[in-house]
């Protein structure tokens, strides 16, 4: 048996739930964890990232096969799964902890993140300017454990019927070559 050799990805595209559901699905993808990044406080709660005090924002923290879909692949679901073009807000998830942010990892990642940015401006996808955060990557706080899987574990609780479920619609249909088997 070979030792695969993972990459991550750090992504925040507002709620993780959603965001989590998604590349769960997404073939290539090995592990998806949610959690808080980007702040400034040690071992946050999920009560103290919605207060906006402590300057992380959700994301997902994401280990795939570099063998089988790449950083560029990643970066091109992320941006056509939320709007990367309103600064701290998806949808009626308002604050700066639902931030659009690219954490990258490496140089290599900053630059590809940097290029798949062009590359969505060019083709016209929003009316808007892309505000998506590119920032180096520092740490990641797991999210408490009810948080992990929560669309897997509460597809019927109202905020993933209304919201996370038509994103995750949206995805299989936009992917459906690239979905999980």
């Amino acid at each position: 048996m070979e030792n695969k050799t993972l990459e991550i990805a750090t992504l925040g595209a507002g709620c993780f739930w959603c965001v989590e559901a998604v590349f769960d699905d997404l073939r290539g993808v090995e592990d998806v964890v949610s959690g808080y990044s980007g702040g400034y406080t040690e071992n946050p709660t999920y009560r103290e990232v919605c207060s906006e005090t402590t300057g992380h924002a959700e994301v997902t923290q994401i280990k795939f096969d570099p063998q089988e879909i790449d950083f560029a692949d990643i970066l091109r679901v992320f941006f056509a799964v939320h709007d990367p073009t309103t600064l701290n807000r998806q949808g009626n998830d308002i604050g700066s902890s639902y931030r659009s942010a690219i954490f990258y990892h490496s140089d290599e990642q900053k630059q590809i993140a940097e290029e798949i940015i062009k590359e969505v401006t060019a083709e016209g996808v929003y009316d808007n300017p892309i505000v998506t955060e590119v920032t180096k990557f520092d740490k990641f706080y797991p999210a408490e454990y009810y948080h992990q899987e929560y669309f897997a574990n509460n597809p019927t609780q109202p905020y993933c019927a209304a919201v996370v479920a038509p994103k995750v619609a949206k995805f299989r249909k936009m992917f459906i070559d690239r979905l999980k088997k």
